[in-house]
């Protein structure tokens, strides 16, 4: 570009004269860098408030969450057996202030209340908790937009939310009026979904689902062919999106797929997995980007078409809440807590680059609260963005490289867990990573176990081992 500029200037200095295409470049140039300019924006997920949490009782009773495990940790921000304390809450929402006080928007993807027994909380108990949790957001935030998404800790029973009206849709848009519009309380009552122009802005749309309808443990769904009329709507949505020449961004609580810390856990039923799968697929071309919660991990999910190429990368955030999960059969399953933002290309919806920031949990229980940034993924993973071709790339890497996998495995329980991601456990990273779809998921465990089974010596394992300590800590 720059050498036809040169080329024309004769000609053009002679048509405006020199100063009038002085400032008319200028002009061009002002132009061109407010166009290049990114957005970004927050993601916050999964912050599972516990209002009973004390540090100064017994280990045994410092908060419902840890059941029947001991605090022993526990310090004013929280310990790894409990839900979020207050002042965890608080920490994170400020800190994100902090760091970046006026982004375009706020995503919150669900997930407000502790992991206690049904008996222990009720309507009113959830509907106080997520009222507290949108006051402060609206306090530090007050004039961000913000697009929240129910998880299924978001109700009462919870995971049972229905696919029709109900009393807790309607008191939680109440709740949300200021940030819906008057069509999205309406679809938002009917089903806790709802879809608006992101930002008002022509051309850019977000899709809020209700995920939860398809979660395996969702008893009230378990037989619905399309429970809300979801998949209807959400595909009429999208086919608009097309016709008006739209750009979308989709948000949720639940994932599609498996979870990359058990092997074969699904969270959705076969039927409704195989469904938003096909929505992907059909819809791709419009859909820019999948943000979702729920694991409380880092990682992230890859889309393909029919003829394997990337289409679609969903992003799952990590939680607030450092809780370590219950789930049988997974092995260090607690995280630091993980705020995360999301820079975008303002003119394509592309996301350029994410940025996630952690709370170290020993180290604030001693008295340094500091949110530091744990990584940018560019840099991190030496890629150009985090478009589908680049988190391609940064599979790839994974699956192909011990070393990255290390670097990933550290970044996807926010710094917690140190150990060693072995043969088994790159297996199951890198098929929840790559596959989506159930069957393919389970063919993709037959492969990648055969080529991890391939012998090697234990010297050679361990100068590797070397070999990523010394590669992970480059990267810091």
């Amino acid at each position: 570009m720059y050498i036809l500029i040169a080329s024309a200037m004769p000609s053009m200095e002679a048509a405006f004269g020199t100063r009038r295409l002085e400032r008319l470049l200028l002009c061009c140039l002002l132009l061109h860098g407010s166009l290049a300019l990114s957005g970004n924006f927050w993601h916050i997920t999964d912050l599972h408030w516990d209002p009973t949490y004390d540090q100064s009782k017994d280990p045994n009773k410092v908060c419902d969450s840890s059941g029947s495990k001991p605090a022993a940790q526990a310090g004013p921000f929280g310990d790894h057996a409990c839900d979020s304390p207050w002042n965890l809450i608080s920490s994170s929402i400020h800190a994100m202030k902090d760091i970046l006080p006026d982004p375009d928007f706020i995503v919150w993807t669900g997930d407000d209340t502790p992991h206690v027994p049904n008996q222990n909380l009720g309507e009113e108990a959830v509907l106080r908790i997520i009222g507290n949790l949108t006051n402060i957001i609206r306090e530090v935030f007050p004039t961000t937009k913000v697009y929240s998404a129910l998880g299924n800790h978001d109700y009462h029973p919870k995971s049972q939310l229905p696919g029709g009206p109900s009393y807790m849709y309607n008191q939680t848009a109440k709740m949300w009026k200021h940030w819906l519009e008057s069509e999205s309380h309406i679809t938002f009552t009917k089903g806790g979904y709802y879809t608006e122009t992101l930002l008002n802005q022509t051309g850019f749309r977000m899709l809020v689902l209700n995920t939860n309808l398809y979660y395996d443990r969702n008893l009230l769904t378990e037989n619905d062919e399309d429970p809300a009329g979801q998949f209807s709507w959400a595909d009429g949505v999208l086919t608009k999106a097309a016709s008006n020449n739209e750009k979308v961004y989709i948000i949720g609580h639940v994932p599609p797929g498996m979870f990359e810390k058990k092997r074969s856990k699904p969270w959705y039923r076969p039927q409704f997995n195989k469904r938003y799968l096909e929505m992907i697929q059909k819809h791709h071309a419009v859909i820019k980007g999948q943000f979702f919660g729920h694991h409380h991990t880092d990682a992230f999910r890859m889309f393909y078409d029919t003829n394997d190429s990337p289409i679609s990368t969903m992003f799952l955030s990590p939680g607030v809440t450092p809780w370590k999960t219950t789930l049988p059969g997974v092995k260090n399953g607690a995280n630091n807590p993980g705020i995360r933002i999301f820079e975008y290309d303002n003119t394509t919806l592309l996301v350029q680059d994410v940025v996630t920031y952690y709370l170290n949990l020993t180290r604030a229980n001693i008295g340094r609260d500091r949110w530091e940034k744990e990584y940018r993924l560019t840099e991190s993973f030496q890629v150009a963005d985090a478009s589908p071709a680049s988190m391609q790339q940064v599979l790839d890497a994974i699956a192909g490289d011990d070393c990255r996998l290390q670097q990933y495995y550290r970044f996807n329980s926010v710094n917690f867990d140190l150990s060693e991601c072995d043969r088994g456990c790159r297996v199951d990273h890198v098929c929840a990573t790559r596959e989506v779809d159930y069957q393919r998921y389970e063919r993709c465990l037959a492969t990648e176990a055969a080529a991890s089974g391939l012998g090697g010596s234990v010297l050679l394992s361990i100068l590797v081992g070397i070999a990523c300590v010394l590669f992970v800590l480059a990267q810091q």
